[in-house]
């Protein structure tokens, strides 16, 4: 694994154990160059993933794009990070395990949609904001509908 900071390629793993209840496994490691100290994470892939935009275009799959987009949602929401990266998870098994290889980017923002509504209701409306393209009051006032709905079937 390449140093982030010196960029050498000799580097040592100092500490590993299980993460995200054993789907992963984090490696603490040491550069012996610089002594800079950095945290990788090893995960199953089962497939190579590419998103198909809604221009067409053809992407691969970044996992940490994914996680960027839930955790700016969630930014100053009092959210357990476990919590977050649980979703991110769950969504990307969900991607995987469809036996599909291209996916559209409109399901993984539903998706990112479902985890974000059993996250935070707020975190929801900033997504589904960006996500729908809001561009008037009445926009939210139908997404707290939606809610609101949800809540009343529960």
């Amino acid at each position: 694994m390449r140093c982030p900071y010196c960029q050498s390629d000799d580097t040592q793993v100092k500490d590993s154990r299980p993460a995200e209840d054993g789907a992963a496994i984090r490696r603490r490691r040491v550069c012996p160059v610089c002594g800079g100290r950095f945290t990788t994470f090893e995960r199953v892939q089962l497939r190579d993933l590419v998103v198909v935009k809604k221009s067409g275009r053809k992407v691969p799959f970044d996992r940490d794009k994914l996680a960027r987009s839930i955790e700016i949602a969630l930014r100053k929401r009092n959210v357990d990070p476990e919590r977050i990266e649980r979703a991110v998870s769950g969504i990307v098994r969900q991607l995987e395990s469809s036996g599909e290889i291209e996916i559209a980017s409109e399901d993984i923002g539903k998706l990112v949609m479902e985890a974000l509504k059993s996250l935070d209701d707020v975190a929801y409306v900033r997504f589904a904001s960006v996500y729908r393209n809001f561009r008037e009051a009445k926009d939210f006032h139908e997404v707290l509908g939606e809610l609101k709905s949800d809540e009343d079937a529960a």
